[in-house]
């Protein structure tokens, strides 16, 4: 049990992913999850390395990571070129 808070990371990353495929209309959830995971690792960065608000030893830094997936994913689809 002592990776549960990493697992329960990437399992809200990826179901962000997948509401943003859903909501979006898109097919493509393989590009979704690589965005939805980039911005798991940077809000994880800037709660844990930057900012220094939690450790890894804590489930505070869940909710940064999940709030930098969100960001990543509204930029992903407001910048995204529509060919």
């Amino acid at each position: 049990m002592q990776y549960l808070d990493i697992v329960a990371a990437a399992a809200g990353g990826l179901l962000l992913a997948w509401v943003a495929d859903l909501l979006t209309g898109r097919r493509g959830l393989g590009g979704t999850a690589l965005v939805s995971g980039v911005g798991l690792l940077c809000g994880w960065f800037l709660a844990v390395r930057v900012l220094a608000v939690s450790t890894m030893d804590s489930w505070t830094w869940i909710p940064w990571s999940l709030a930098g997936s969100v960001i990543c994913l509204v930029a992903f689809f407001l910048f995204r070129s529509k060919r």
